[in-house]
């Protein structure tokens, strides 16, 4: 390879990462508008043509508000939690199969449960490191919720995989051209939507967060710059999940308007999830885990194995 390979694959990167950026950006601004339409309110209305620049006055105002840190806090590892939890977001990205770019990851799929592995660790540290109760207990919650999830989000990936018989997220297309995955195996999609929400730590399954019993979580000892990239780490794992969602059941990726329509319904999703159902008691959110989503995605895999292996 060439020197101007390396740049062309750098600025392919910069691009990316800055289409995240604005992608997320954008994303609360979305999320505001439709939580305020379904509360019959306007949501953010004055900053630009009906708030549209809402979300950039929300960055400057976080970024310049005063940088505190707990006393008894690791102080350390306390900021390291909230960088790697963002790196790790936005480092998730690179095995969407992109037109674009020059990277194609053979192993996409292992490298995707890598990044969300390593980000149970980063919840796990941030609330370690504050040194506060709720924070200790919010952080617990969460690395529990996640590590129970990722095991059914493993299985259904695994009965996708079987199907495919290959790692690479560019294969979903040249199998969806018939028919979308989520009509073949529509409990399984539904599982996997119920599981990304518990994944990325969105209501009903925000244990995280409970206010009414841990103010905030994990994240409540951590002020300007250091909650700022939290919440982006948050927001990008959203609208990265919802991607995964359309890649795998509903027609892989495209550069068509459909697509993007598709993005955007699955993302207003998430957001309408958060505005009309409640809080799941805790050990009904463990049972679901580990007793109905489990042996479902189990009996799916091995029913999907048998399949492949007796008419395919």
């Amino acid at each position: 390879m060439f020197l101007s390979d390396y740049i062309l694959i750098l600025i392919g990167l910069l691009m990316l990462i800055l289409g995240v950026l604005i992608g997320v950006a954008f994303l609360t601004l979305l999320e505001r508008k439709v939580l305020g339409y379904i509360q019959i309110r306007k949501g953010p209305n004055k900053l630009g043509f009906t708030g549209i620049l809402q979300p950039f006055s929300d960055a400057i105002k976080l970024f310049t508000k005063e940088q505190t840190y707990p006393l008894f806090s690791n102080y350390l590892v306390y900021y390291f939690s909230p960088i790697f939890s963002f790196f790790l977001s936005l480092l998730i990205w690179m095995i969407i199969p992109y037109y674009f770019n020059m990277i194609s990851f053979n192993l996409g799929f292992l490298f995707f449960f890598c990044c969300t592995s390593l980000g149970v660790y980063t919840l796990m540290i941030s609330g370690w490191s504050s040194n506060s109760n709720y924070s200790l207990l919010g952080g617990l919650r969460a690395v529990a919720q996640t590590i129970s999830y990722e095991v059914s989000l493993a299985l259904i990936m695994l009965s996708v995989i079987i199907m495919i018989m290959d790692f690479n997220l560019v294969k979903f297309n040249y199998y969806q051209s018939m028919i979308w995955f989520m009509f073949m195996m529509m409990p399984l999609s539904m599982c996997w939507l119920s599981s990304s929400l518990a994944e990325t730590n969105r209501t009903p399954f925000d244990f995280a967060e409970g206010e009414s019993e841990l103010v905030s979580g994990f994240n409540i000892e951590y002020s300007s710059g250091g909650f700022a990239l939290i919440f982006l780490a948050e927001y990008s794992s959203i609208l990265f999940m919802s991607m995964l969602f359309i890649l795998m059941y509903m027609g892989g990726y495209d550069l068509s308007l459909f697509f993007y329509l598709k993005l955007v319904f699955i993302s207003f999703f998430f957001i309408w999830v958060r505005g009309t159902l409640p809080r799941y008691r805790y050990d009904k959110l463990m049972y679901l885990a580990w007793k109905s989503y489990l042996p479902l995605s189990l009996n799916f895999l091995i029913l999907f194995i048998g399949v492949k292996i007796f008419f395919i």
